[in-house]
């Protein structure tokens, strides 16, 4: 279709610009490139830190734990003796002389029965008195394994106790570093969306501005042909970019949730 003679001039302005404008590459590095992602927030970095310093954190606990488990025999560090009370032998001490004195009593009173009736001295007071000391040591030897039972006993349920103590005390930790590693995690996380939604944003200007001589030409050039009777074509188009505000979101969601799952 030819032009009218009135638009000869401004035909040829406008392809004197179309082959400046498309002639000249368009420098991508303005608006692509790892300049425009955002690094590693400090947070993240002492989160990552605090995480690796966190791995195998358990293992003194566990070394502990170790040494609570078992028949606990021996003498050394988390055997039942290390849980016996010290003062074990002064108990039965002095059960064992309370004991006595209450026994004493009880000879004498033989002692008196066999005088008053004229057989102090004789065969039946020796046998009663021989019964009654019998009896005495098996009391005393009963008081002192009872007592001693005793002791065992409750130094079983302290070591059982210390044992699952240890274990509290591990998983304590672990839950206190897990939660400041994602706390951190997902402050920094949301600081580093932020700055990803500025760079994205420096990303659209650069954008907008490299290709803002297309737009222009696009607009020309359909003025152009709608002037000189033709059917327009489309306008050019800027390449869309995604919102700042979303990549800011998508970043914040998934690495924070990264960060809340990777020590929890």
């Amino acid at each position: 279709m030819a032009l009218p003679d009135y638009l000869q001039e401004t035909a040829k302005d406008y392809a004197k610009q179309l082959t400046a404008t498309t002639s000249a590459p368009i420098d991508t590095g303005q608006f692509t490139g790892r300049q425009f992602v955002a690094g590693e927030d400090p947070l993240q970095t002492q989160a990552i830190g605090l995480a690796t310093a966190g791995v195998g954190s358990y293992q003194p606990y566990l070394q502990q734990a170790q040494q609570l488990t078992g028949p606990g025999a021996g003498t050394g560090a988390g055997s039942i003796a290390s849980y016996m009370s010290p003062y074990q032998q002064s108990v039965i001490d002095e059960s064992l002389r309370q004991y006595d004195l209450t026994r004493s009593a009880g000879m004498q009173n033989i002692g008196q029965q066999a005088y008053t009736s004229g057989a102090f001295g004789g065969g039946r007071q020796g046998a009663l008195e021989g019964q009654y000391m019998a009896d005495t040591a098996m009391g005393r030897a009963g008081i002192v394994a009872q007592l001693q039972q005793q002791g065992f006993q409750n130094a079983q349920a302290q070591r059982a106790q210390d044992l699952q103590n240890q274990f509290a005390l591990s998983n304590f930790q672990r839950a206190g570093t897990a939660g400041d590693v994602s706390a951190l995690g997902q402050m920094g996380a949301f600081r580093q969306g932020i700055q990803s939604a500025q760079l994205q944003a420096d990303v659209d200007a650069a954008r907008t501005a490299a290709y803002e001589p297309y737009q222009r030409l696009s607009t020309y050039g359909t003025g152009l042909t709608g002037l000189a009777g033709g059917v327009a074509s489309g306008q050019f188009a800027t390449p869309a970019a995604p919102s700042p505000f979303a990549s800011a979101l998508s970043t914040t969601l998934g690495i924070g949730g990264l960060f809340g799952k990777l020590y929890g």
